[in-house]
């Protein structure tokens, strides 16, 4: 890594009415190096990312690139500039072929009245050696979540870019696609590629990353070598306070009861999943873990009666369940937290409140079916002090809001319904430290209440550090369980990965 500065950001701010979101922010980035920006969601890091890639532009402050000064009036500019953004939110034409998503810019500029659609695809192959094997004829909209990841990735590397911004980029993939990236980000910047890194999680940042810089309350805290400091320093510098414990305590033996809020026998699709049985004791919190396309959101959403055409039996504190659909399920106090928070989590059009009430819209309305304005309000003001939702008004679109604070209304609206069991897919994707162990603390105190809690994660550390047990789902199968002392890293993708007779219970 050469020392030299390819950008450099002075006194830069932007304001969105009152909120200031970068307050004199000064950075800089180096050539060829991996830089990370840690910070807690609203302290303005993707405020500043917009800003370098020209979706907004800075109320007052100076970018230098390469020594001369510019101003980054678009996307389009920012591109010709050589930089290339990977955005967290996943932004593709899903009815169109990988190829033409990933070389559309390329298409836009072409004055050929007509598509080589084989060449696309070929020059689309060889930019995915290095990444996955897709098929890039495909419709975009076909892929997995982690694969659209990917060919969001892909279409970066294209562009011929001496800055990479990667925001949040290994939030959906699998472990060994998060390893290829890494290989591949590391590649790039001994090119000559600067990278910018945006991530919540320390791991990726310490085992990756050669500087970080830290941004709070829209202010740049302190820039470091990561050889020189612990992650235990970066969070604190995040949250401006030292947080001792990330995870709340667990279930205590004595509390431990052996009745079960949920049974499930039996459960099989035709063809994502068979034969799936367990049960949840009432106070605990149970994790399911799994590589990507194991089935263990399938396997939820099969309970919940999202999708797919389902048997076996569901009983919930005893008594069986006759689901025909979702509607059902939340009659009976069943809700699901989708991992898609942008496409199923929320109305990001709509305001705060409307969004926590919509899926039980009685309980807001009066007796003519008319939606009580007061009531939507008194319901999400104290629902969001539960769940300390910072936002500006209940009035505004949630999509002014961080995604943490989004995924923070996305649980609000589930705890709307007073419900009785929640599934929660991937509930803490994309948010920060801080929101990270509300989230924990408030699911713990919902157990401890007597909602049964079922958590689907592909980080481990969070299932291990927030669940009391965890089943590990293989090819649509319960391969084991694990608790206690058992509920390792080793442990459970022993599991997920090599179909064990054995060890069926560890």
């Amino acid at each position: 890594m050469q020392d030299d500065v390819i950008l450099n950001i002075s006194n830069l701010s932007k304001s969105f009415g009152p909120v200031k979101a970068l307050r004199g922010i000064d950075f800089e980035l180096r050539k060829g190096e991996i830089h990370a920006i840690a910070g807690e969601n609203g302290a303005g890091k993707s405020t500043l990312m917009n800003v370098i890639d020209g979706i907004l532009q800075p109320d007052s402050g100076q970018i230098i690139l390469d020594g001369a000064s510019v101003k980054i009036t678009s996307p389009t500019k920012a591109q010709r500039l050589g930089i290339g953004f990977v955005h967290q939110e996943i932004a593709l034409c899903p009815d169109v072929s990988v190829a033409e998503n990933i070389f559309m810019a390329k298409t836009n500029v072409s004055r050929s009245w007509l598509m080589d659609y084989r060449k696309l695809e070929r020059e689309a192959i060889d930019v995915f050696k290095q990444l996955s094997d897709i098929d890039p004829s495909v419709l975009v909209k076909s892929l997995s979540i982690s694969n659209q990841q990917l060919v969001e990735i892909a279409k970066a590397l294209t562009l011929d870019c001496r800055i990479l911004i990667l925001d949040e980029p290994t939030a959906a993939l699998t472990e060994a696609e998060a390893q290829t990236l890494f290989a591949i980000m590391r590649r790039l910047a001994d090119q000559g590629i600067s990278i910018i890194y945006i991530s919540h999680r320390m791991v990726e940042i310490f085992d990756n990353c050669d500087r970080v810089s830290v941004f709070r309350d829209g202010q740049h805290i302190v820039t470091q070598n990561v050889k020189d400091v612990g992650p235990s320093d970066v969070v604190n510098a995040m949250v401006g306070r030292v947080i001792d414990e990330l995870y709340p305590e667990k279930q205590r033996a004595e509390a431990r009861s052996d009745e079960a809020i949920l049974e499930v026998r039996n459960l099989s699709d035709a063809k994502r999943f068979h034969d799936v049985s367990f049960a949840l004791k009432r106070g605990e919190i149970l994790g399911i873990a799994g590589l990507i396309g194991a089935g263990r959101s399938e396997i939820v959403k099969g309970i919940c009666q999202l999708e797919g055409s389902v048997s076996g039996d569901v009983l919930l504190n005893g008594t069986p369940l006759k689901l025909k659909n979702y509607q059902d399920s939340i009659a009976n106090g069943i809700v699901y937290l989708s991992e898609d928070r942008k496409g199923d989590g929320v109305f990001l059009d709509l305001p705060i409140a409307a969004n926590i009430s919509a899926l039980k819209l009685e309980q807001v309305a009066n007796g003519m079916g008319l939606i009580q304005s007061g009531a939507e309000m008194a319901q999400a003001d104290a629902l969001g002090r539960k769940l300390n939702l910072k936002c500006g008004s209940l009035s505004d679109p949630v999509s002014s809001l961080s995604g943490g604070n989004q995924q923070k209304v996305a649980l609000a609206k589930l705890l709307s319904v007073n419900p009785r069991l929640i599934f929660l897919d991937e509930p803490t994707r994309g948010v920060d430290v801080g929101a990270k162990s509300e989230i924990h603390r408030i699911l713990r105190d919902l157990a401890h209440d007597g909602v049964g809690i079922v958590v689907i994660s592909s980080e481990l550390p969070e299932l291990i550090g927030v669940c009391d047990r965890v089943l590990v789902v293989r090819e649509g199968r319960i391969s084991g369980q694990v608790a206690g002392d058992a509920m390792t890293e080793e442990n459970i993708m022993h599991l997920a990965s090599v179909m064990d007779a054995d060890a069926a219970v560890a």
